[in-house]
């Protein structure tokens, strides 16, 4: 029987819904931005969108960046919400004090054997790994005064059980995580789709001028750089992010695989 406390349906099915909600969201947001912030026509010479945007008004500069822009700066609003959704959660997960003081303030509780105590720790720092930990000290309690099993089974028992607890915690902890790899991924293409995009249309400037014409030009590449500095920006972040939360999570599962084991040790030196 599992010990952990069990998240709110109502809970889970907005953690669940959160991205399906937020992308379509930050879509939206990101294509009104890309129109009525960037694309303000106060931000261009003459009150044009279409021509020249003022001297050193990045905003306009950035507009020049074409159809992929939007699409970029809604990728780059993901990154950061799932962070901060990431980061919510996994301070959540490590519960109120240093996840490795904890590990070993049990390991010392259960040399002294003050299962009790222990347990009692478990409620006051919660968490996923405290509730990982509770579920075996609790299973521990259970089995210690059961008489009709044998001592290996009931090692495998509790074993089983911190295995079980672990798997219920960790999806919580992972999730949305791909999205932000995914990005990591998509936003450098996409920078790079505008970069190629911004080059066609300058060579087509070129072509249609008949001479060199140094403004279709010039357009055309601030267009593929506009794309690809915020394609490389976006997965760059995405990256970092990325690489972070993942330590966070296995800093996380290697607490409670050390605290698990003591337990299961502690059991098993116990006859």
């Amino acid at each position: 029987m599992k010990t952990a406390p069990k998240p709110s349906s109502s809970s889970e099915g907005f953690k669940s819904m959160f991205a399906a909600i937020v992308i379509p969201l930050l879509i939206l947001i990101a294509i009104l931005i890309y129109k009525f912030v960037l694309g303000n026509p106060d931000n261009f010479q003459g009150g044009d969108v279409h021509g020249k945007p003022l001297p050193g008004n990045f905003m306009g500069i950035i507009y020049q960046g074409g159809i992929i822009v939007p699409m970029l700066i809604s990728l780059l609003m993901m990154v950061v919400t799932f962070a901060i959704e990431r980061f919510i959660t996994i301070s959540s997960a490590k519960g109120k004090g240093s996840v490795n003081k904890f590990v070993r303030k049990i390991q010392d509780l259960l040399k002294s054997n003050s299962i009790d105590q222990a347990i009692a720790e478990c409620e006051k720092q919660k968490g996923s790994v405290a509730n990982v930990v509770k579920a075996g000290l609790s299973k521990y309690t259970e089995l210690s005064k059961d008489t009709t099993l044998d001592h290996e089974k009931k090692v495998a028992i509790i074993q089983k059980d911190i295995e079980e607890t672990t798997q219920l915690e960790l999806p919580g902890l992972q999730r949305n995580l791909v999205i932000i790899a995914t990005i990591a991924s998509i936003a450098t293409l996409l920078g790079l789709l505008g970069t190629v995009i911004g080059m066609i249309n300058a060579f087509a400037a070129l072509a249609q001028a008949g001479a060199p014409d140094s403004v279709g030009l010039a357009a055309g590449i601030s267009e593929a750089l506009i794309n690809t500095a915020l394609g490389i920006g976006t997965s760059a972040l995405a990256i970092i992010f990325y690489n972070y939360f993942t330590s966070a999570i296995d800093s996380l599962t290697f607490g409670i695989d050390e605290a698990g084991f003591s337990i299961v040790n502690n059991f098993t030196n116990k006859k």
